[in-house]
């Protein structure tokens, strides 16, 4: 059994859209999003799945079975399946069967990851695709919470994985080339997303944030959904 966030209407947070963000954006994809995050970020535009002081865990919370899962990507379409959160890692045994199962399907699957949970076998052999977001401070998460040497370690060793970087202001890019040169992250696998769940926000941050990309040789990284359809759950 797996803990899943639920929408207003009461059905778990399983949805087509396009991947909006990483290294495949604009692909056709199916999202299904898990409850529970280790990490509480001032940014965090999906806190229904932790934020117990502002939300209801029972009402926020559904616990359905892979099979059921299984049926509701498959019913939805497309081949490629996002299993994203909160912190999807925080249930990656009783993942690994929902994997296992999806694979047996043909699907592809990508996990979106903060990076701070190593993944244990029986998962890592099932996925296609990490898409690992480390925190920089200004996510308001301490040091000692927001980067586990071993995790990143393990993440930036796999060529299936690749870094996406929140940043605000031109002060990040200094933590972004610190954590890059520490755990030897490929320059081609680094991505720079600006923060923001607004069009004019996006604009404003992105238009600096691909000069530095151009300047460092690092990629840029939109958020096509939130320019579709802003913060609208479900999207």
């Amino acid at each position: 059994m797996l803990k899943l966030s639920r929408l207003p209407s009461g059905e778990p947070e399983i949805f087509a859209s396009i991947q909006g963000e990483g290294a495949t954006a604009g692909v056709p994809s199916v999202f299904v999003r898990l409850s529970l995050c280790n990490l509480r970020c001032s940014f965090c535009d999906t806190r229904t799945t932790w934020d117990w002081d502002r939300y209801d865990p029972k009402q926020e919370i559904i616990t359905i079975d892979a099979a059921d899962i299984v049926h509701r990507v498959e019913q939805a379409g497309p081949r490629n399946v996002v299993i994203t959160g909160g912190e999807p890692l925080l249930q990656q045994r009783e993942l690994a069967g929902l994997a296992s199962e999806l694979k047996a399907r043909g699907m592809r699957i990508e996990v979106e990851t903060n990076g701070t949970v190593k993944p244990e076998a029986p998962l890592a052999a099932l996925i296609d695709q990490w898409n690992v977001s480390p925190k920089l401070a200004h996510s308001g998460n301490s040091p000692e919470r927001r980067e586990v040497p071993a995790a990143l370690q393990w993440f930036a060793a796999q060529p299936s994985a690749s870094f996406k970087f929140v940043v605000v202001g031109p002060g990040d890019l200094e933590e972004v080339e610190t954590l890059v040169a520490r755990y030897g992250v490929p320059t081609e696998r680094v991505l720079l997303m600006p923060e923001g769940t607004d069009t004019a926000t996006l604009v404003q941050r992105s238009r600096w944030l691909a000069e530095r990309c151009v300047q460092t040789g690092f990629r840029y990284g939109p958020r096509l959904h939130v320019f579709l359809w802003g913060d609208e759950r479900g999207r």
